[in-house]
């Protein structure tokens, strides 16, 4: 029996986790990475490592904390370390570009995309995409920064107003615009590199789609619904999901050392799936779960418990059912 250890930048998205730990009386510890120092020469504890580094630790004011776990993830690797999101699913999350070239060799479709450095490269990258198209950060996290273009004249004075919002890692994508019968994308749920189930997430609101209780909606960035009233939950979790990309998506996460994720895709008007973001430090809406009688936190400490040792294999099939 070992630790389980929990890497994270944000204190507000592990209370949840917290509660499911103390629930199932399991033994953790907390290593909050947002700067330290980091000593190669000594061996890590035994233990469980979990790796929920964001990729909008920025916008927290932890700038560097996904450097910072890239190196602690590499320290923990070298002394073979059991790591549930390891350094590779740690490059997925900081990248939406390395997200689409790893899903691509799966076989799963994902919007066309053009990657830009410079504002002048943006909109000349923009002037290849049919509008309307929309921006996004190539890391960035919750939907920040994602914004929608009927033309490229548009784009082009967004860029050059003081509200031009950069990416941190100076890297703009412009994605072509997926029309949707209806304003909704799907957010499907994996823990222990299974499917435990899909929600439906209103973006009629907007593309701040952060699940977790704590998020919440300030200055909408992308209303895509029009203007008719919400009538129906955020966040919904839906009955006997069925899509041919489950099993694509499960041996994605096998070979990129993802454990835990929450994936979106959204469906055209044609019934085509898009796949266009990999969450690897994924929230669960406790409203939406407690409709559904499914808990994602609780799953997911069953899991760590059962990984650490701390539980037998049946608790986390009996929690995860």
């Amino acid at each position: 029996m070992s630790k389980i250890f929990v890497i994270h930048e944000n204190n507000a998205w592990v209370e949840p986790l917290r509660d499911a730990f103390k629930e199932l009386d399991l033994s953790y510890e907390e290593w909050f990475l947002d700067e330290g120092v980091l000593d190669f020469s000594s061996a890590p504890p035994e233990g469980v490592f979990y790796n929920r580094m964001s990729a909008s630790s920025h916008t927290r004011g932890h700038r560097y904390g996904p450097e910072y776990t890239a190196a602690v993830l590499a320290w923990l690797e070298s002394y073979d370390r059991v790591v549930v999101n390891d350094s590779r699913a740690l490059r997925l999350e900081v990248s939406k570009i390395a997200q689409y070239a790893a899903l691509r060799r799966y076989g799963i479709r994902t919007p066309r995309t053009l990657a830009a450095v410079g504002t002048q490269n943006i909109v000349a990258a923009a002037r290849e995409m049919p509008a309307p198209f929309i921006t996004k950060h190539n890391r960035a996290g919750k939907g920040l920064g994602v914004h929608l273009f009927h033309d490229v004249a548009s784009l082009e004075r967004y860029v050059a107003s003081p509200q031009f919002e950069q990416s941190v890692d100076g890297v703009t994508l412009i994605q072509e615009y997926i029309q949707a019968p209806e304003p909704c994308i799907t957010r499907a749920e994996f823990i222990g590199g299974k499917f435990l189930y899909a929600v439906r997430v209103d973006t009629s609101q907007g593309f701040e789609l952060c699940p977790a209780d704590v998020c919440q909606i300030g200055d909408l960035a992308c209303p895509v619904g029009g203007e008719t009233a919400v009538t129906r939950p955020r966040f919904e979790v839906i009955a006997g999901f069925q899509s041919p990309d489950l099993d694509r998506y499960q041996h994605f996460m096998q070979d990129n050392g993802i454990g835990v994720t929450g994936i979106e895709s959204i469906v055209d008007e044609h019934g085509v799936r898009y796949t266009y973001d990999v969450n690897t430090n994924t929230n669960y809406n406790s409203e939406a779960e407690q409709k559904a009688g499914l808990y994602g936190m609780r799953t997911l400490a069953a899991y760590l418990g059962r990984a650490s040792g701390q539980l037998p294999v049946r608790e986390f099939a009996a929690t995860a059912a």
